[in-house]
């Protein structure tokens, strides 16, 4: 398994509950497939470079996780079709293998 590092930006609307049902999403598709979260890490909510939807700020959260290349490929196709992600970005990271 390679290591990984996904960055998210989820809707700043969000209750708690909601921001956490969509890392618990996140959780279940890694550790269903065999993968692990090594961390999680909130950034909080932080002004966007520029506006999504109409919104001017985001949630930030980073989570560094190990998976198999169809773990990220089923995450990337959850994650396109979850409203509550604005933007998300998952990174090889040969540093942490």
């Amino acid at each position: 398994m390679k290591a990984y590092e996904l960055m998210l930006i989820m809707r700043p609307n969000l209750d708690d509950e909601a921001r956490e049902a969509v890392l618990e999403k996140i959780r279940g598709i890694l550790t269903t497939e065999g993968g692990t979260v090594d961390s999680e890490e909130a950034w909080g909510k932080r002004r966007l470079a520029y506006e999504i939807d109409h919104t001017e700020e985001g949630d930030y959260q980073v989570v560094l996780f190990h998976a198999n290349t169809a773990t990220v490929a089923e995450l990337d196709r959850v994650l396109n079709i979850t409203d509550q992600v604005l933007r998300f970005m998952v990174v090889r990271r040969d540093d942490l293998a």
